[in-house]
This record gives C-alpha cells, sequence and structure tokens, in this order.
C-alpha cells in the first residue's frame, strides 16, 4: 500500500476525499483521494489498486513502453500515467514519480 508520508522532497499538500464523475459506479465507500499542492492543483489521485501522476508525454510514454501495469491517466489523460500497484514499478520509482509531479504541479500558473 502506498504511503505519502514516505516520499521524501515533497512540501506542505492537503489530501480531500474524491468521487471520480467519470467511473462506472458511484459507491461512496470507494476510497479514493486527490491531493493537492499549495496551489490547489491536483498532483496526485489515490485509488485502491493504483495512483496516478502527473507527467511529460516523453516520460508517459517511456513508462508505458517499459511497464505493463503503467497506461494513460484517467485523471490527467496524456500528461501523466495511471500506475497499477503490482508490485511491477519499485516503490523508490513510484517515489520520484510523485515526487515529480508535485513538482511539476506546484510551479503550474493559476
Amino acid at each position: 500500500m502506498f504511503e505519502i508520508e514516505k516520499v521524501s522532497g515533497i512540501g506542505e499538500f492537503k489530501k480531500e476525499r474524491f468521487f471520480d464523475i467519470h467511473a462506472d459506479t458511484k459507491n461512496p465507500n470507494l476510497e479514493e483521494y486527490i491531493y493537492l499542492a499549495p496551489n490547489e492543483k491536483v498532483f496526485l489521485v489515490e485509488r485502491k489498486n493504483t495512483l496516478e501522476v502527473r507527467c511529460d508525454r516523453n516520460l508517459s510514454k517511456l513508462l508505458k513502453e517499459e511497464f505493463e501495469s503503467v497506461m494513460t491517466s484517467r485523471y490527467f489523460g496524456v500528461g501523466g500515467v495511471e500506475i497499477v500497484l503490482s508490485g511491477q514499478v519499485e516503490e523508490d520509482k513510484i517515489e520520484d514519480l510523485v515526487r515529480l509531479s508535485y513538482n511539476l504541479t506546484k510551479e503550474m500558473a493559476d
């Protein structure tokens, strides 16, 4: 299970409950969260078995080629990836991607 507290190098953020309006099911028992950088923009979406992070298109393409458990993000679209937490992507790489997503997001203009 992913724990954002283990990710070093990120600053302040807020965690909020998230209900995906595009999901097939509107189950209120689903554990889905968004994480917001200080500028109130989302840098991470956490679902039961997946994480979604923001990244550039080139990195997204490379990750999808390297790992079967990485796909285009439902939340960020082509500007991000969704990672199935199956163990295929190493924990340190996931932490690097979360850190990158946070830094990219906090630099975004309002």
